[in-house]
């Protein structure tokens, strides 16, 4: 029987959802505030469903305070927001999947079994030899997700770490701003490219700017010279 942390405050979804999960076969443990819900972030759990919005904090900040525990765990973030913007930084800090309220049940059931079903796939798969990334004194530890530049440990958020692995799979190659979106960030129909040029910016503050090459009208390319 898989086992969710159910984490919602209002208390007329948390009881149908509740039951809801239960009637679906799951062993749900439901805590209501952002406090509880930091004394449960070593369960032993097999996805973790997330209100953005805690009574005594937000869900956003026990995602990131979980990432630094367990990188792989499923979580699926539920909220009011409906904005795009929102969307992008749940998943930015770490979510699997999100949300938006009002939702179907059934749907949220497919998504957990989904995610579940690929975290357990993960859990089972014979330990891979470590696989390490570098070029131009960055260093990146597929295995550990830990990157380095010159010695020193640079700290990444997942777009950026999702960024930096791709340029160094792909090292000397023009990706357009469209393509990086649909690698990267996922996502096919985007509102604007100016997300791109603001993470590799950011880029450029951690690492040599001169390895980031603008083609103007087109994206980017990661060439050390």
């Amino acid at each position: 029987m898989n086992k969710i942390l159910l984490i919602e405050d209002d208390t007329n979804l948390a009881a149908s959802l509740l039951k809801y999960l239960v009637n679906e076969g799951f062993s749900v443990e439901l805590v209501s505030t952002f406090e509880d819900a930091m004394k449960k972030i070593n369960l032993e759990v097999d996805a973790i469903v997330l209100d953005w919005m805690l009574p005594d904090g937000q869900g956003i900040d026990f995602l990131k305070a979980l990432r630094k525990l367990n990188p792989a765990i499923p979580v699926i973030l539920l909220t009011a927001r409906a904005e795009l913007t929102d969307k992008i930084v749940g998943l930015e800090v770490g979510a699997n999947d999100y949300m938006t309220k009002p939702f179907e049940p059934r749907e949220l059931v497919a998504r957990l079994r989904t995610h579940i079903r690929t975290y357990q796939s993960l859990k089972l798969a014979p330990v891979k030899t470590v696989q390490i990334l570098q070029a131009g004194g960055i260093q990146l530890d597929v295995s550990t997700r830990e990157v380095s530049y010159r010695g020193k440990i640079i700290d990444l958020t997942k777009i950026e770490y999702l960024l930096m692995k791709l340029f160094l799979e792909n090292q000397g190659h023009v990706f357009p701003r469209e393509e990086l979106l649909n690698q990267v960030w996922g996502l096919e129909n985007y509102p604007t490219t100016r997300t791109v040029d603001n993470h590799i910016l950011q880029l450029r503050q951690k690492f040599d700017s001169s390895y980031f090459e603008t083609f103007r009208g087109t994206g980017y390319r990661f060439k050390v010279p």
